[in-house]
């Protein structure tokens, strides 16, 4: 068991707060990653806003880079000391959705679950269960770096222009990621 600090969303529409948590071990299939560098997205936004339904309390966060801290059973991608940038979706690899080259979207999680692959929490803090926000929670005490922006500006930005939009001309693809990325550096600006 890890412990760390995490900034807890204890109900929404309310600030979040910095709380010693403990991390469980990942289970077969999963990595632990410590978190160096989280950022701010608008859908963690809407989390605290109460515009998205979702069980309390939680750690909020899908953008982030750290390094591996242990593995379960069964991964063979990672190790333990390796630097990454964790993405907020899945894959089984077996489904259709996964064997699919221009998408992502595994047809057998649930990223709205607040639990992880198997929907549990390895997150507990003062006695409750924290749930996680899409399978990865990720808001340490820490708040910098812009690497972290790849996890979900960039994928999503360029899986919905490359592959689902089929855009060829790179030129504007550079330019809706610049588009995407300045929004969310301006909203991160603008709620520090």
């Amino acid at each position: 068991v890890i412990k760390c600090k995490a900034a807890v969303l204890w109900e929404e529409k309310k600030p979040f707060s910095i709380e010693e948590i403990e991390v469980a071990p990942p289970k077969a299939k999963e990595v632990c990653i410590k978190i160096l560098a989280t950022g701010i997205c608008c859908t963690d936004d809407h989390m605290i806003k109460g515009a998205m339904v979702s069980k309390f309390p939680m750690i909020v966060g899908h953008e982030a880079t750290g390094v591996v801290e242990s593995t379960g059973e069964g991964v063979t991608t990672v190790k333990p000391r390796d630097n990454v940038i964790p993405l907020f979706l899945p894959q089984c690899r077996e489904c259709d959705a996964c064997r699919n080259p221009d998408g992502n979207l595994c047809i057998r999680s649930d990223v709205t679950d607040c639990g992880v692959t198997d929907g549990t929490t390895r997150l507990p803090c003062k006695g409750k269960l924290v749930y996680h926000f899409v399978n990865t929670s990720t808001f340490t005490d820490s708040f910098r770096g812009k690497s972290c922006l790849i996890g979900c500006g960039f994928s999503t930005g360029y899986g919905a222009a490359v592959k689902t939009g089929k855009l060829r001309n790179r030129s504007l693809l550079v330019q809706l990621v610049l588009s995407l990325a300045r929004e969310e550096l301006a909203f991160q600006s603008s709620s520090a």
